[in-house]
């Protein structure tokens, strides 16, 4: 395991104040004072190679270019001196706005330069897509663990940051457990995150959720079915799961939401049991004992 944790802090005010203009809306650019910004040549600036959104829908930044080229660029880009290439800059905040620019031919872009970290740069990218982009549950559930693994965010301190509640938070980052096929599936919209959460529950959840994505069931039909006994399986091994009430199965539930990893609940007797934590590899492990080292 890695014994290096990762330092824990809060977001601070002057990453506070850069969201904020990053998320200056026409009517603030109206309204409020014009921040310092300058207008750059677009060839000179490039997108951050550490971007965590990967795939940008094409008819919306077709649709963004319409608007730019009627409207310009009302919002400037966020951006730094590049840190290997002398006059040129990488992008912050705003690589959806410099892609649909250059749709649109325009040569020059209005941005704000500020003076940031490599740590600092990804925090604010993976910020600005939690908050302004529609990025599908995975990618979404990927820029929690980011954000978690490498600046040493705790689930409450997310949910206090962004706005969102911490089930919501612990809800998403259990996606990441699901196999390969099924995350393919919630990534190409198949599944929706309900589905995807029901199916995490399932004795089989790539069997489960191929017949959800055939059958288009919805998300209380492949509840109902992550309850069920694999009928496939042996007897002897399904049998605890008929014994489990809708409580325990609840609560497990509601555990695995808390540490973002498989939790299953076995009753020996009406006061005894077993609770069993399972992770896929040594760095889920790593994270649970943090978890359970900083209670």
């Amino acid at each position: 395991m890695n014994d290096k944790k990762p330092e824990r802090r809060g977001l601070g005010r002057g990453l506070s104040a850069l969201m904020a203009d990053a998320y200056l809306t026409p009517a603030d650019v109206d309204a409020a004072p014009r921040r310092p910004e300058t207008h750059l040549p677009i060839e000179m600036i490039e997108p951050n190679p550490d971007q965590p959104r990967r795939t940008f829908d094409p008819e919306a930044l077709d649709e963004l270019a319409a608007s730019i080229r009627e409207k310009g660029v009302i919002q400037p880009l966020i951006v730094r001196k590049h840190p290997h290439k002398e006059g040129h800059y990488e992008i912050v905040a705003g690589e959806r706005r410099w892609r649909a620019a250059q749709i649109a031919q325009l040569h020059e872009l209005p941005a704000i330069v500020r003076d940031l970290s490599d740590t600092e740069v990804l925090e604010v990218a993976i910020i600005e897509n939690i908050q302004r982009a529609d990025l599908n549950p995975l990618e979404e559930a990927l820029s929690y663990r980011q954000l978690m693994d490498r600046f040493g965010h705790t689930q409450e301190k997310l949910a206090e940051a962004l706005s969102k509640s911490r089930s919501h938070i612990a809800n998403q980052l259990r996606l990441l457990q699901l196999p390969d096929e099924v995350q393919d599936f919630l990534r190409d919209g198949k599944l929706t995150a309900g589905h995807a959460r029901a199916v995490i529950t399932s004795a089989d959840p790539i069997r489960l959720a191929r017949e959800a994505v055939s059958r288009g069931l919805s998300v209380r039909e492949v509840e109902r079915l992550a309850q069920k006994p694999r009928e496939t399986g042996a007897k002897s091994t399904a049998a605890p799961a008929r014994n489990k009430d809708a409580d325990t199965v609840a609560l497990e539930n509601d555990l695995s939401a808390a540490v973002g990893l498989k939790v299953s609940i076995m009753p020996k007797s009406a006061q005894s049991g077993q609770l069993v934590i399972s992770y896929a590899d040594l760095d889920e492990l790593d994270r649970l004992c943090q978890l359970l080292s900083s209670h």
